[in-house]
């Protein structure tokens, strides 16, 4: 026969309460890795797009940008 333990109500309200906020914070960590992703993959992007569609002007050595690069287009 097992000994089973058992809690008192408020023990096992108290327990579940800091799983729910044990679930909170994981779920907070992982929308917030997601986000710093989603950060550092745009800054990349924008990067790399900004790298190959970037041309020098030969005769004043400035760097011009592609004439479709008007930030708020839409």
């Amino acid at each position: 026969m097992t000994n089973r333990v058992t809690y008192a109500p408020q023990d096992f309200q108290k327990m579940c309460k800091q799983a729910e906020r044990d679930h909170e914070s994981k779920k907070l960590v992982v929308l917030m890795d997601r986000v710093k992703r989603q950060i550092a993959e745009r800054e990349n992007r924008g990067l790399t797009t900004a790298a190959q569609g970037a041309a020098i002007s030969s005769d004043t050595g400035l760097l011009r940008l592609p004439s479709r690069s008007v930030p708020l287009e839409r």
